[in-house]
């Protein structure tokens, strides 16, 4: 049995939807049963937040195989609950290897440090950013943005390389990881085919938006982090943190060997995983 911790969220809704039409049983294992019902797919949740051990474990009893798209920061907690053989696929993200410490990057680093130390079977992926999830409309909210700006502020320029994934390789990476029988506890970064300039990015962006790219301007990184805060004041304007931003200014870009070969998953380049974007009718979060 797959026991599918996080089925309700986006990532987790996508395998959900994946593992349906693979016809592989799963029981999914959610917060909220009412935020599953609404995904619309058949079989009954198993309630349990991830700080109630008990009910945690409960909710994993029978689980041969634990696929998690939590937040890495909960893989102790769910190394403790799962039944002793289980095996895991869990996900963890790519702001583990950022030099800026934060809350996100240090949970995915400790998750990963209790997972490759527990002597389990699986693997932990570690994403870039994520594009195109249902209901996700990051994409379309910097299209907009680039719509209304006379000239996009970048820090160094936008010079900083990005290595965006689209969701559908992520859910395929999932299911592969799932089939895969792996010998101990690894982990492997998973992100498109090829890493670019942010500026090259927002441009990308445009174009499938339909829009007239803006010039960008170079900024330095620390006054933009020191004006971050006023955004939330001024309307239409996106929430950035200081943190995001100086995220910008170091180099997202990964080596994908591992992803293609263990795996054999090919993540479409990012003009196509943006045509499939703009190409859907809008949704609502």
């Amino acid at each position: 049995m797959i026991a599918l911790v996080g089925a309700a969220g986006r990532s987790g809704a996508a395998l959900a939807r994946a593992l349906a039409g693979a016809g592989m049983p799963f029981v999914p294992v959610v917060r909220d049963a009412a935020k599953w019902a609404a995904i619309g797919l058949p079989g009954a949740a198993r309630v349990a937040d991830l700080r109630d051990a008990a009910a945690l474990r409960q909710a994993l009893a029978g689980a041969e195989r634990v696929v998690s798209t939590a937040h890495a920061r909960w893989t102790p907690a769910l190394l403790a609950a799962a039944e002793p053989g289980a095996s895991f696929v869990l996900m963890g993200s790519t702001r583990r290897f950022s030099r800026w410490p934060d809350a996100h990057g240090d949970g995915v680093r400790a998750g990963e440090a209790a997972f490759l130390a527990s002597g389990r079977r699986g693997v932990m992926l570690h994403p870039t950013m994520i594009y195109g999830a249902e209901g996700e409309d990051n994409v379309r909210r910097l299209a907009a943005l680039l719509a209304r700006l006379p000239a996009a502020p970048l820090p160094g320029g936008g010079r900083a390389l990005v290595q965006p994934i689209h969701q559908g390789d992520v859910t395929c990476a999932l299911l592969a990881a799932l089939r895969h029988d792996w010998a101990g506890a690894e982990a492997i970064v998973i992100a498109g085919p090829a890493a670019m300039p942010y500026r090259d990015f927002l441009r990308a962006v445009a174009a499938a938006a339909g829009l007239r790219a803006p010039p960008v301007l170079p900024v330095p990184a620390l006054p933009l982090r020191l004006l971050a805060p006023l955004a939330r004041l001024i309307p239409g304007l996106p929430r950035i943190g200081a943190d995001e931003i100086r995220r910008l200014t170091e180099d997202k870009a990964f080596d994908i060997g591992p992803m293609r070969r263990i795996l054999g998953v090919e993540p479409i380049p990012l003009g196509r995983g943006l045509a499939l974007i703009f190409a859907a009718p809008q949704t609502s979060v």
